[in-house]
């Protein structure tokens, strides 16, 4: 069958190609790629390609037995470096190409589409024609009331996951679960589980399934691993009709060295920086992006703005945002080029973070903008407009380090830890912060979770319990990585489904069960959730008990009733008689005990309800006297109108 191509039909108009030079088009995947158009009657394919140091362009596919004379671009005359062409009677789902003739040292390559929508399942490489256009979302509900589930006073906790590891069908040759699959058996037990939002690792297609999906080729493709683009759709729309937000991990900070991608793609650094200083990340082994090139900005953007679009993704976690603002980063002296001023700082990817941020906060002001950023880089998360990066949250690496340090201590060393418990909170207010306890802290000989914790099988359960109790109450927004919720005690692998079988052990599924009532807790309690990033909503107690492995503070909303109180016993001896100060008499229900027996914890506590005593306190009126459990965290709350939730020692 014939292909005619023709070349008098554009999707760019003079506007798109001033945006795009000016770094200011943030949809170009509108406009670049392959589109399906009707052109003087015949249907067919739109392809445009930015390859400005190309000397000549040509479509490969099946539609041609890939010849690379069959179907050639033509380069606009505008200067833009953008090629062109209509091509009739290609069909859905067919294969194709970019190949590329440099001007240069006779490069050839051939590419595939960075603006592709849908790619052939790795190891192939080749794009496909596919039509993202026409699915039938049915989650308006969760559209309309999205900016209360995003808001910054709302309980956001979130069940990071990979994708391809989560749950296999090991019966069918350990398989991975489809995107149609996850939509049944992942949104069930998100929700057993009372988690609000779920983190997709990158999803954005990758050649090497060992990369986790950080080495990208393609910004605008589904990985085809799991199935269809409309199949990612159903999978994301099904969440949001169960009331459950999706964030996707972003890669804007580095891609793939794969020849068929971005790299040296018109056979000059075309995305990429061209000295090494600049653009090889010596890390990652990968290709830095040059965020001083407008039209770099242009295509970065538009893929952040494509996922909340086309997808209907609810927040975009940005990876790497400190190997992205440091020129320096993971390089020694005399590897790196200072900026204009003589410093260390990347000034073209703070504008371009900052344009980022300004770009999909305004087209959508009810997503998640967050930033994996690990250094004290200042005001990350305040508006561009008072000199800040624009972000709406920041993971808290130093709570993250602090806290895990600390618990891996043997409690009778504890004592001389106690600031690694507290310093979080002479920082904790200036940025917005979640709290993460992601995949980076289970891998590469880290050890799990469970096992960083010290002691036998039974303390390392109480050790884990009692982190995760201090970590919901601890002011931020929450993140657990998958796995970290069954206390699986091997290390996580991308190459094999999580351990669910420990959950026949009664000590790993009272654990899970600890999880599911702590999401609860925490969507429930106003007082843990409603002010996480103000100071208003957190009150030390005492914070300088280090000779008992100590601290309690109280968790505050708007109203009085609501204030939950916060023990937390890090040392491995019952604390009888134990005193703590609170504001009104009455009496305070215990409404957690992560060493509860509903857990498989020791079942040492208050049995239910402690009555105030006329005692001051802590600085406060009247006190309790509580026994506070070994390795446990304990709430309280004074006994109102307010709605409780009972967790306590029975």
């Amino acid at each position: 069958m014939s292909h005619p191509i023709s070349y008098d039909v554009s999707r760019l108009s003079e506007l798109d190609i001033y945006l795009f030079r000016q770094g200011n088009h943030t949809k170009l995947y509108e406009k670049f790629g392959s589109h399906f158009m009707v052109h003087e009657g015949k249907e067919g394919v739109c392809f445009a390609v930015w390859a400005p140091n190309a000397h000549s362009v040509s479509v490969r596919g099946d539609f041609n037995d890939y010849s690379v004379d069959a179907h050639p671009l033509r380069l606009r005359e505008d200067g833009s470096g953008i090629w062109e062409g209509f091509i009739e009677g290609v069909e859905q789902g067919l294969t194709y190409k970019y190949h590329i003739v440099s001007k240069f040292h006779n490069i050839v390559h051939d590419k595939s589409d960075p603006f592709g929508f849908y790619a052939e399942e790795p190891s192939k490489s080749a794009s496909r024609v596919w039509n993202i256009e026409g699915y039938g979302w049915e989650d308006s509900a969760w559209m309309l009331d999205r900016h209360e589930n995003n808001a910054h006073n709302a309980p956001i906790s979130v069940y990071e996951m990979h994708m391809g590891s989560w749950r296999r069908k090991v019966e069918e040759d350990n398989r991975f679960l489809t995107y149609r699959e996850l939509a049944v058996e992942l949104v069930a037990y998100l929700k057993e589980m009372n988690y609000t939002h779920v983190e997709f690792m990158p999803l954005t297609e990758y050649p090497f399934f060992g990369s986790w999906g950080y080495q990208v080729v393609g910004y605008f493709a589904a990985t085809s691993r799991f199935g269809t683009p409309q199949d990612l759709m159903f999978l994301i729309d099904t969440l949001h009709q169960n009331g459950i937000g999706v964030i996707m991990d972003w890669v804007p900070s580095h891609f793939a060295v794969d020849m068929h991608g971005l790299i040296n793609f018109d056979g000059t650094a075309l995305y990429e920086h061209e000295d090494p200083r600049q653009g090889y990340h010596p890390e990652w082994g990968s290709i830095i992006f040059n965020y001083g090139r407008n039209e770099v900005k242009s295509f970065l953007i538009s893929s952040a703005m494509f996922w909340c679009d086309k997808y209907h993704i609810d927040g975009i976690r940005v990876d790497a945002v400190a190997s992205m603002l440091y020129l320096n980063y993971a390089r020694k002296e005399g590897e790196w080029i200072p900026n204009k001023y003589g410093g260390d700082i990347n000034l073209e990817a703070v504008e371009f973070l900052k344009k980022l941020n300004i770009s999909l906060y305004g087209e959508f002001s009810d997503i998640l903008m967050i930033a994996e950023e690990s250094t004290a880089y200042p005001m990350v998360t305040r508006p561009v407009d008072v000199g800040g990066l624009g972000f709406g949250f920041k993971w808290n690496m130093g709570w993250m380090h602090d806290s895990l340090k600390y618990m891996s201590y043997d409690p009778i060393y504890r004592q001389h830890h106690h600031h690694q418990l507290t310093f979080s909170m002479w920082y904790g207010f200036d940025e917005n912060f979640m709290l993460p306890l992601s995949h980076d802290e289970v891998v590469h000989m880290k050890g799990s979770l469970i096992n960083k914790m010290p002691g036998d099988t039974n303390q390392k359960f109480a050790h884990l319990r009692s982190l995760y109790g201090y970590m919901m109450a601890h002011p931020g927004k929450k993140l657990l990585f998958m796995g970290g919720e069954i206390a699986q005690f091997a290390e996580w692998s991308f190459e094999r489904s999580l351990d669910w079988h420990l959950l026949e052990n009664p000590l790993h599924k009272g654990l899970q069960k600890m999880v599911s009532d702590l999401n609860r807790l925490y969507r429930e309690e106003r007082a843990l959730h409603l002010y996480d990033e103000k100071r208003e909503g957190f009150e030390w107690i005492d914070d300088r008990d280090h000779t008992h492995n100590c601290i309690s503070f109280v968790r505050k909303s708007d109203i009085g009733d609501e204030s939950v109180y916060v023990v937390c016993n890090f040392s491995d001896q019952t604390r009888e008689n134990f005193p703590l100060g609170v504001l009104e008499a009455g009496e305070y229900r215990e409404i957690f005990n992560s060493q509860s027996h509903y857990y498989e914890g020791w079942n040492i506590g208050n049995e239910g309800i402690v009555t105030s005593r006329n005692e001051p306190m802590h600085g406060r009126e009247f006190s309790l006297s509580l026994k506070l459990p070994p390795l446990g965290v304990v709430y309280l709350k004074r006994i109102g109108n307010q709605k409780t939730i009972d967790m306590s020692i029975q």
